[in-house]
């Protein structure tokens, strides 16, 4: 009821750029769901359809001047969908089995990381991409097995459960680890751990803590999610930390956001919005902090693609870029639509590949011209896909979280023992 209809979303939303159809942007598609809530009209394919093809960027909440809680709405929307068992039956298959039975559960996912390795550092994956067969399979399977993520050298596992910061320590937090980025990025975790450790914090990693929840929420499967969500909260408050510190924003953006999803529990509501207050990104935290000490210099052209749940969601913009202005001898080229979703969005390029490669393929035509050598961003999803589109568009360079690069600077100022 807040949305005034006066089209400011329309511009800062991809899918409406791209398609110039109004069912496509957030105005259109709060339309359809009063639509359906008022009994105006059914809760058809087609109506789902136009649902399905949102990013969840929120860039429009960025710029909405009414405040529209754009996101909540297309949640529940979607958690309507889910439980009324509507929408493409294959969608609801694979959303339920790679939510339901994967993320959950480490050792499931510890099984699939290896079985990924070997099949990365066995040669099979060269062996198939250079066979004339591939260019026969299905395109969805094609553009699925290209989305193949870049595993770790090494998984996480830190030797301890505490470990104790650089010199005098000022300051004690945990670190989220999540479920997929310990096989992923687990670089990122340790160049977490290290940058958090020089600036006088004690670390901790809790072993029981467990998945985010988000993409289960952005799908609908909201129950699964709370169980998630309560899980986190009594490990992580337990702690008596002055911050619970994320990586990746989107984990970030759903951790922020437990005490909307639990507000309706008379055991967890209080919780959970104490523990909202705790949850910081890295690069906020880093940035609150005298960080720039000892920094060697990286001599290297930067360009900043802003993570949706990061610029968006958490309202996160600065930080990032402080950071990355602080390192002597980076030279930092903003992109023209840096706040523009690369087209990753959690498991959307998997549901709406065709979407999906437009966005990537505008995102690279425009890190093409920025002439980086370098892509940083602060999610491990566009992490993943931003991968992808250097190697669809034939481009060489690197993609690295923000705080890779302040790591390597910490590194290069031999500021760390």
């Amino acid at each position: 009821m807040r949305c005034v209809h006066c089209g400011l979303c329309l511009n800062a939303c991809p899918t409406y750029v791209m398609t110039g159809q109004e069912l496509e942007s957030p105005r259109g598609r709060i339309a359809l769901i009063r639509a359906v809530n008022e009994g105006r009209a059914p809760l058809s394919e087609a109506l789902i359809g136009h649902l399905d093809l949102c990013l969840q960027c929120r860039a429009c909440e960025a710029v909405c001047p009414s405040g529209v809680p754009y996101g909540r709405i297309i949640e529940t929307a979607r958690a309507q969908i889910f439980t009324q068992k509507r929408g493409p039956r294959w969608k609801r298959l694979l959303r339920t089995a790679a939510l339901r039975t994967l993320l959950p559960h480490k050792r499931v996912l510890r099984g699939l990381a290896e079985g990924l390795r070997l099949y990365e550092r066995s040669g099979l994956q060269s062996v198939l991409r250079a066979s004339p067969l591939y260019g026969r399979l299905p395109p969805r399977l094609r553009a699925l097995e290209q989305l193949t993520p870049r595993l770790s050298r090494h998984f996480f596992k830190p030797k301890s459960a505490i470990l104790a910061a650089f010199g005098t320590p000022t300051h004690r937090v945990a670190l989220f680890t999540g479920c997929i980025m310990p096989y992923m990025n687990a670089e990122t975790h340790e160049a977490t751990i290290r940058v958090l450790r020089s600036n006088g914090c004690d670390v901790l990693l809790p072993a029981e803590q467990a998945c985010c929840g988000a993409l289960m929420v952005h799908s609908g499967d909201r129950e699964p999610a709370r169980e998630l969500a309560r899980c986190n909260i009594d490990r992580f408050l337990e702690l008596g930390v002055d911050a619970v510190i994320v990586n990746a924003s989107g984990c970030g953006s759903t951790l922020k956001e437990y005490g909307q999803l639990l507000e309706h529990d008379p055991d967890y509501a209080d919780k959970a919005a104490r523990f909202d207050t705790l949850v910081k990104d890295v690069t906020e935290y880093v940035a609150s902090l005298p960080f720039a000490h000892n920094l060697g210099e990286i001599e290297a052209r930067v360009t900043y693609q802003d993570s949706c749940h990061l610029a968006h969601a958490q309202r996160i913009r600065e930080a990032p870029r402080a950071i990355l202005r602080a390192i002597p001898g980076l030279e930092l080229v903003e992109l023209p639509h840096a706040d523009i979703c690369c087209g990753s969005a959690g498991i959307y390029n998997i549901l709406q590949p065709a979407m999906s490669m437009q966005l990537l393929d505008d995102k690279m035509t425009e890190v093409a011209a920025s002439r980086a050598g370098i892509i940083a961003t602060a999610n491990p999803g566009c992490m993943l896909q931003l991968e992808a589109g250097l190697k669809r568009a034939g481009l060489t360079g690197r993609v690295v979280h923000v705080i890779e690069l302040l790591d390597e600077a910490y590194a290069a100022g031999e500021s760390l023992p």
